[in-house]
């Protein structure tokens, strides 16, 4: 009899199945903020052919219900009209079993803020960080942070999320130039500002696209069909290339015994392949590789100072380190830490002339290797100093998986399936981007993959939104130049050339606010204001001088080169003390360039150099560091870097794998 009652019950579980409570997306809750003028999709889950009633509730918008019946897979959406901006507000919804309300809802300007670190860069890192956060009062500005996952296939929602808004509490853990840009617009416009930020530091622009629009380009489309079928097969395709790597560079790793031997001032490492410190270790072919790396190197001592103690500098090292000079260990730092490593050499531990350095950097998790600048590593006493930059020999001692290996980078459409995807068709005004430095050495393919990605977000939108990008700022990369090539240069251009490519598009340049020395530089403030400039004159079409001068064209005279340009503003000026053009180079056929001597007629710049007689090409800021360029419009803003020659750059043949 029993057993009969459970089979009946379990007949009455398929037959009448039991209800679940109607539910939204993450991206909506308490605080949030809807873009005005626009109908307002809301979309979620119920039952299959549930009834689902959606009200927005508050003074002066009372009356505003729409119902919708949730089709077969339990989904529903519908559309309220749209409205101006306005709230709070209450956003209730309500199924067969229960209602949900939320909060405090604000309609106004909805912003995508996507791309990598300097995207993610949070306002406790920049410029003022302590009276920023303390003048945070701008409840009107709210901030939804998309949690970081990746995924082979889109999601229906994201893992979590609130919305929280711009006070003291909460501001400095905000993207910093998503919320600089916002509350400029605030002040402008007057209205409430909604920040959706979803970047991922260090990722390439691949990995926001769709795979539909991977498939859709010849060059990504064999990328695609070699995905692999899961995370965990995506993790072992990057484990098989890390290890690859380790046996092209040193055919394998060393018994402990070998290792052990590393340290020794006679140990022979003329077989090792060198590496330029300071640099991070883990990346290019060893992208995430854990575990523990040798770093070996000679220096001089001079004669005048045998018997003295010297000071070894390392700078700062991402890892924890064990330190050999000429056999003996001199030094160990045994937790991570971020400290500046420096270390004391007493006269027995030293030789006349040649002496050996050995360095053994183990990786606990994370990035690791040498982060500080050149001019820290050093031997130095009093005035003397002898720089320890540059050419090092290298090899690794160990290889640990910390379950690491598979990445955002690891193929394509990763951060599209969990980080854009569950956001549509949430309503919003358009997005500010701030990425490229992870392409920059691909950065010819760029100038495809950029708009690409631009054109897929609009058509999964099925809107062409406004689309704002960030120029990469200055930073020495690799001491990118004219003479050498600069994969930082030919980014910039790439990203330059979206602006043709892509209507509705709009680009801050910041070369001027960069920081040679940091990937990472910390005037956010400006960076925002600049893209919030863009957003009022391509989003809002007000009458704003939005961006600074770009290249139009030339015309050669003689042994001069009269360059013309748009975007002139109120004029052309130098931005210097003595009022003199930097940056300018020209060059003959013989593709030589050389600096050249610049000044303003008008809205036009004459260029030319002693040095060439018959000039055919200009550069601007055509480098990885190009801070010397100094021409602006006199509201301020600075002209794009540009070159006038289309000859072949040093990224053309690299392509995404």
């Amino acid at each position: 009899m029993k057993s009969l009652i459970s089979l009946s019950f379990l007949l009455l579980l398929f037959v009448c199945p039991a209800h679940a409570d109607v539910h939204l997306p993450k991206i909506f809750n308490d605080h949030m903020v809807l873009q005005r003028h626009k109908p307002i999709p809301v979309w979620g889950w119920a039952d299959a052919g549930e009834k689902v009633t959606v009200e927005l509730s508050g003074s002066g918008i009372a009356g505003k219900i729409k119902t919708v019946k949730a089709g077969k897979d339990g989904k529903w959406m519908l559309r309220l009209d749209a409205e101006n901006e306005g709230g709070p507000y209450s956003l209730i919804v309500k199924g067969k079993k229960n209602t949900i309300t939320l909060d405090d809802v604000l309609i106004g300007e909805v912003w995508i803020c996507s791309g990598q670190s300097n995207m993610q860069w949070t306002v406790q890192g920049a410029d003022n960080a302590k009276e920023e956060i303390a003048a945070a009062n701008y409840p009107l500005i709210r901030h939804f942070e998309v949690p970081r996952e990746i995924g082979l296939t889109p999601k229906d929602d994201l893992s979590g999320g609130k919305w929280k808004p711009a006070t003291p509490e909460n501001v400095g853990n905000f993207t910093a130039v998503g919320y600089f840009f916002g509350r400029e617009l605030y002040r402008q416009l007057g209205v409430p500002v909604g920040l959706i930020h979803s970047s991922w530091g260090g990722t390439i622009v691949e990995t926001w696209i769709s795979k539909e629009a991977m498939k859709s380009f010849s060059e990504f489309s064999d990328v695609v069909n070699t995905m692999p079928s899961s995370i965990e097969a995506l993790g072992e395709k990057r484990k098989a290339k890390l290890t690859n790597a380790i046996n092209e560079l040193q055919g394998g790793l060393p018994t402990p015994a070998e290792a052990q031997s590393w340290s020794a001032a006679s140990f022979d490492d003329s077989n090792w392949k060198t590496i330029e410190l300071p640099r991070h270790f883990d990346r290019g072919n060893f992208i995430l590789h854990d575990g523990a790396v040798w770093f070996r190197r000679e220096f001089d001592l001079p004669d005048s100072l045998a018997g003295q103690r010297l000071l070894l500098s390392l700078g700062t090292i991402d890892g924890l380190d064990d330190t050999y000079v000429n056999g003996v260990k001199i030094g160990r730092t045994s937790v991570k830490t971020s400290a500046e490593r420096t270390y004391i050499l007493e006269p027995s531990q030293l030789r006349a002339q040649k002496n050996s350095i050995a360095i053994r950097i183990e990786d606990p998790g994370g990035r690791n290797g040498f982060t500080g600048k050149p001019e820290d590593m050093k031997i130095s006493r009093n005035m003397y100093e002898q720089s320890l930059a540059g050419t090092w020999k290298h090899r690794i001692e160990s290889s640990v998986d910390h379950q690491q290996f598979a990445g955002p980078n690891d193929a394509g459409t990763l951060l599209y399936n969990t980080m854009i995807a569950p956001l549509i068709p949430y309503a919003m005004q358009g997005v500010i981007w701030y990425q490229g430095e992870s392409n920059a050495g691909r950065a010819y393919q760029y100038q495809k993959s950029f708009p690409l990605m631009i054109r897929d977000w609009r058509d999964r939108w099925k809107e062409t939104f406004p689309f704002l990008f960030v120029q990469l700022a200055s930073f020495d990369a690799a001491g990118g130049n004219s003479a050498k090539g600069s994969s930082w240069a030919e980014l910039r251009e790439a990203q330059d050339m979206t602006l043709q490519a892509s209507p509705k598009t709009g680009m801050a340049v910041i070369h001027d606010i960069g920081n040679p020395k940091n990937i990472h530089p910390t005037n956010k403030q400006e960076v925002g204001r600049r893209l919030a400039l863009q957003a009022l004159q391509i989003a809002y079409r007000q009458n704003v001088i939005a961006g600074g001068p770009r290249y139009q064209s030339m015309q050669k005279e003689g042994n001069k080169i009269t360059i013309s340009f748009t975007n002139t503003g109120s004029g052309l000026e130098a931005h210097s003390k003595y009022g003199y053009l930097d940056g300018f180079e020209v060059a003959g056929a013989d593709k030589l360039f050389h600096w050249a001597k610049a000044e303003i007629r008008g809205d036009k710049v004459i260029v030319w150099s002693d040095a060439v007689a018959d000039p055919v090409a200009v550069h601007y800021g055509w480098a990885d560091d190009n801070m010397e360029a100094n021409l602006f419009n006199k509201e301020g803003l600075p002209a794009a870097p540009f070159r006038t020659d289309t000859w072949k750059g040093i990224t053309e043949e690299a392509r995404f794998k």
